[in-house]
């Protein structure tokens, strides 16, 4: 079976360890949208020991805060699919009440055209957020 995660680095690497990549995604419509990966094609969280668990969600909340210190939004969504792609990844996404889905989630049906809310260097300053 083929598993993107596993070939390709899935977007703008903003960290990397020897277990997992935090990525920002290339979305026109939400460019904050970042994943944390973990680098073995591992399904589901309980398939990780309890401290590769810890690593992983230490991550998503380091992400999370990063982008909230920088963007502000007005909620981050959460969460851990892998419907479409059986590997293990968290999705961590900013949202803002003028975005393209809002209060939907990004999967539904849009609301509205949106704004799409970035900043200028935003690769940049997420790893110097999270590097901090």
């Amino acid at each position: 079976m083929h598993c993107e995660l596993c070939h390709q680095d899935g977007g703008d690497i903003l960290y990397r360890d020897d277990k997992l990549r935090v990525i920002l995604v290339a979305d026109a419509d939400y460019p904050a949208f970042c994943r944390v990966i973990w680098h073995g094609h591992v399904k589901e969280m309980t398939d990780l020991a309890p401290a590769d668990r810890a690593h992983v969600m230490d991550w998503v909340y380091r992400t999370e805060a990063a982008l909230r210190t920088l963007l502000k939004p007005d909620k981050i969504n959460l969460a851990s699919f892998g419907n479409m792609v059986p590997h293990l990844h968290w999705h961590v996404i900013p949202r803002f009440a003028d975005d393209k889905h809002f209060p939907q989630p990004l999967w539904g049906q849009a609301q509205r055209d949106g704004v799409a809310h970035g900043m200028p260097q935003l690769a940049a300053a997420l790893r110097a957020a999270l590097a901090g």
